[in-house]
């Protein structure tokens, strides 16, 4: 009962957190100037939600909440953060607190509110995310000299659900599925996976049944398990999982590393003793820092 009633406290810290977090941003920028790709008429009664724990639901307006870091420290740096949630809900609230973070080493953020794949709003609910994860890209190097950023240096960084979208974006490089007449380079330069979802398995089979169905064929399992989707032009990764982590197996990041090594694409993993799922920027249970491990893999290969 303890267990649960502090479980209960932190969560609404961490609420509490994402809207002191979201109020000093600037507002969301959308992700489409005008249609909505891969889009039906919304009904009336389905309207995005924030629950009191800081989740989202039934997003229709995809875009980006930026975080600046402080005029003058900018590295030229730009990550955007994908927030996990299974593809039925956002959890942004670790996403904010990460994105604050990496202001004040000098790194832009942005946190991505993408669609979360539905038949009600998707015409192809299969490719909603993917779509929102490309124009996230797109968008970002389109106006990297209005905010600063280095082109070149603009990663990606997914939690749970949201590693499965960045990997997937990552690793189906040859899949445009949003309009880029410009040819804008929709490669991420980097990718972190913080204990993603990379196989599709009966282990995690909510996941898998929002965005593919209760029924794929062998074919589309294969393609959504992004482990076997790496190539040589994977992005330089940085992943880190719990062996302890009850909701995303752990074998899910070794499967993917060993793909990497496997393609001689630059990684590095880090497999904590403990820290369950979800975790910020500290396990609390061991009190390690993964953060800290990041900022000197960015710098080690020049991002």
């Amino acid at each position: 009962m303890m267990f649960i009633k502090m479980k209960r406290i932190i969560s609404v810290l961490a609420f509490l957190s994402f809207l002191q977090l979201a109020g000093a941003q600037e507002k969301m920028i959308p992700l489409y100037e005008q249609h909505i790709p891969n889009s039906r008429k919304i009904p009336p009664d389905y309207i995005e939600e924030t629950d009191t724990s800081g989740l989202i639901r039934k997003v229709t307006q995809p875009g980006l909440i930026p975080f600046f870091p402080k005029k003058g420290t900018a590295t030229g740096t730009a990550i955007l953060i994908f927030p996990g949630g299974g593809y039925f809900v956002l959890a942004p609230a670790t996403c904010y607190e990460i994105a604050k973070a990496l202001t004040e080493t000098g790194v832009t953020a942005f946190v991505v509110k993408y669609r979360l794949p539905h038949d009600t709003i998707m015409i192809d609910k299969t490719i909603g995310p993917l779509q929102d994860a490309q124009a996230a890209i797109q968008l970002v190097r389109k106006r990297a000299a209005e905010w600063g950023i280095d082109p070149h240096k603009v990663g990606t960084m997914g939690l749970s659900a949201g590693g499965h979208l960045v990997s997937t974006a990552g690793t189906q490089l040859n899949r445009v599925v949003v309009e880029n007449t410009e040819r804008v380079n929709l490669r991420a330069d980097f990718m972190a996976l913080l204990y993603p979802v990379i196989i599709y398995d009966p282990a995690i089979p909510r996941t898998r049944e929002n965005l593919i169905g209760k029924n794929p064929s062998a074919a589309l399992l294969d393609l959504y398990s992004t482990d076997k989707q790496v190539t040589a032009n994977t992005p330089p990764t940085f992943l880190v999982h719990a062996v302890d982590d009850d909701v995303i197996p752990v074998r899910n990041s070794l499967l993917f590393f060993n793909a990497l090594l496997n393609a001689h694409v630059k990684a590095e993993m880090h497999i904590l003793q403990s820290g369950g799922h979800g975790f910020g920027l500290t396990d609390l249970n061991s009190g390690n820092n993964w953060f800290n491990l990041f900022k000197s893999w960015l710098a080690e290969n020049g991002f």
